[in-house]
């Protein structure tokens, strides 16, 4: 699977405004609205574009305690407590990884208590053996 330089201008320019209308992004690029919209199809069933979503301002909507969290699983356990993690509606994103922790995850608090409450409901899913949250002071780029 080759990507030319059209479809890497097509990927960086969703990207960055996933809301672009096909015409709008073919005036964006100087190309054809026909031709980006197979291109967008193409990059679509190749699984080169998952999905397009949005990313929201947390502070806006009541969530003022943002953590990324890492947990040490037991081995055998990795990718069931995982998916269990990816289940509950405050996990933002999970990720397996390699490093100091297993498992990454990143999870919203409307504060700390909430966070905290979060954490410890966490902290009874079978397979966790610790949890090493780091609260986000700031978001510098998304």
């Amino acid at each position: 699977m080759s990507l030319d330089e059209l479809d890497m201008k097509i990927i960086n320019t969703l990207q960055k405004d996933a809301s672009l209308s096909y015409s709008d992004l073919a005036r964006q690029l100087g190309q054809n609205e026909s031709t980006i919209r197979k291109r967008v199809l193409t990059l679509r069933e190749r699984g080169v574009i998952k999905k397009f979503t949005i990313i929201v301002d947390n502070l806006k909507i009541g969530y003022n305690t943002i953590a990324v969290v890492g947990f040490d699983v037991d081995p055998g356990m990795l990718l069931i407590t995982a998916q269990k993690l990816a289940e509950l509606e405050e996990v933002r994103y999970v990720a397996t990884s390699t490093g100091d922790h297993m498992i990454m995850a990143e999870i919203w608090g409307r504060d700390g208590r909430e966070l905290a409450q979060t954490l410890s409901k966490i902290g009874s899913i079978q397979g966790i053996k610790r949890i090493c949250p780091s609260i986000l002071l700031e978001k510098v780029k998304e």
